[in-house]
């Protein structure tokens, strides 16, 4: 794994509190991607996986960070990393200066957009050696709800070079609004890359004269059939657990999914929250935070899809329920304390914040709801419980009108 447990406590010392709870969410973070495949697939997919010979990664962008989930040993050879140094990382480490940021745009794009694109690109190695590859991304859709679960990178080194220079991108103000969007992109988390996508890195050059290399009709051949390989595989171990995939979304069931890049920026926010769509039956769990998943027990595979009730117990008070139930039909924000229980059977006092989130047309897209254990609200903490709360719900509201305009619109 890119980065233990071990390391980043050592870092933390001097604050127990803050590091027992980092390292819980470490240890959360690490069975997430282990099990990234495993929820979803027979665990004979490592092996068939295995024996693709062709050079490609795996990346979840249900994971905060988009990392990568599985690393061929084609492409660990080209590359001259270790499994170890590449599981849990996001793919930027492979570019470097001289990487097309034309070529990075196209496959934000993409991902943005879910959907499949084709770009040659210069990566580099472990030491610093470039490598030009043809590069093929695909998206791998859920066939019960059209979700995206995973993407596909095929990176195939392109064997004779003919380089062609591609000029400015365009004149001073287009290049001024594409350093823009990467600055939006950047605002999640100051100093840090978005992790908007795993292959994309997140550098202020600008678009200036570059160099392409152009692969051959029989090397895009040969990205097409190993893509083809990949999906056949996963569709193969996913039938085994029930849980299908295929290489094409289908609305089956007329529910329209969170799209990669929602899913990617809510993933930057680490309060406990969940977002609940008001417009299907039953108000169910759309949206699962890595830090709920940590508090209750449960993987987002249990919990999305189903009505925060799923939460209450025995004990948990009627009226405090039917308060919520009032707040939501009247489309106000509520703060309650409320007794919720964890996968494991144990309580604990939550005090939950639900508040409606509007579109950029101002129609209410989603309900969110930001959960704290009121046992840990001041440990390691400088703002109170409500201000955090109100700043997670801030973050919400901020990503879903961003992207309102491929989101909201199926929620007018």
């Amino acid at each position: 794994m890119g980065v233990t447990t071990d390391k980043v406590v050592t870092v933390l010392k001097g604050s127990q509190g803050t590091e027992v709870i980092m390292e819980q969410m470490l240890r959360s973070w690490d069975t997430q991607i282990t099990r990234s495949l495993t929820d979803r697939y027979s665990n004979w997919v490592f092996d068939a996986l295995d024996d693709i010979a062709d050079n490609f990664l795996i990346t979840d962008p249900t994971i905060s960070g988009h990392p990568i989930v599985f690393a061929s040993r084609g492409f660990l050879k080209m590359s001259g990393y270790s499994a170890e140094e590449v599981v849990g990382k996001n793919s930027r480490i492979f570019q470097g200066p001289g990487t097309s940021r034309r070529a990075v745009l196209e496959i934000r794009e993409a991902i943005r957009e879910e959907t499949g694109v084709e770009v040659s690109l210069l990566n580099y190695r472990k030491d610093g050696t470039p490598i030009w590859i043809l590069f093929r991304l695909c998206p791998v859709f859920s066939k019960d709800d059209g979700r995206v679960t995973h993407f596909i990178g095929v990176q195939l080194p392109i064997g004779r070079c003919s380089r062609r220079s591609s000029g400015c991108f365009g004149d001073g103000i287009l290049l001024g609004s594409c350093r823009r969007e990467v600055c939006l992109d950047l605002s999640g988390e100051v100093g840090r890359p978005s992790g908007l996508e795993s292959f994309v890195d997140s550098d202020n050059r600008g678009l200036e004269a570059e160099e392409s290399c152009e692969a051959s009709e029989l090397e895009k051949q040969k990205a097409t059939t190993a893509v083809s390989n990949i999906l056949s595989a996963l569709t193969h171990y996913s039938e085994l657990t029930g849980k299908v995939v295929c290489g094409k979304r289908l609305h089956s069931l007329g529910i329209a999914p969170l799209s990669s890049a929602l899913n990617i920026s809510l993933g930057r926010i680490k309060q406990s929250f969940v977002l609940t769509d008001p417009h299907l039956p039953d108000m169910p769990i759309v949206y699962a935070s890595d830090a709920f998943l940590n508090l209750t027990g449960y993987s987002r595979q249990e919990a999305l899809g189903r009505n925060c009730k799923f939460l209450c117990g025995p004990d948990t008070n009627v009226e405090t329920s039917s308060q919520m139930r009032d707040c939501i039909q009247q489309q106000k924000p509520c703060t309650v304390r409320i007794l919720n229980y964890r996968k494991d059977g144990s309580s604990f006092w939550n005090l939950l914040h639900i508040s409606p989130v509007r579109n950029a047309s101002g129609k209410i897209a989603f309900y969110v709801g930001v959960q704290i254990e009121e046992s840990s609200k001041d440990e390691g903490q400088c703002l109170s419980s409500e201000m955090r709360q109100l700043g997670t719900v801030g973050a919400v509201k901020v990503a879903v009108r961003s992207l309102s305009v491929g989101v909201g619109s199926s929620k007018s």
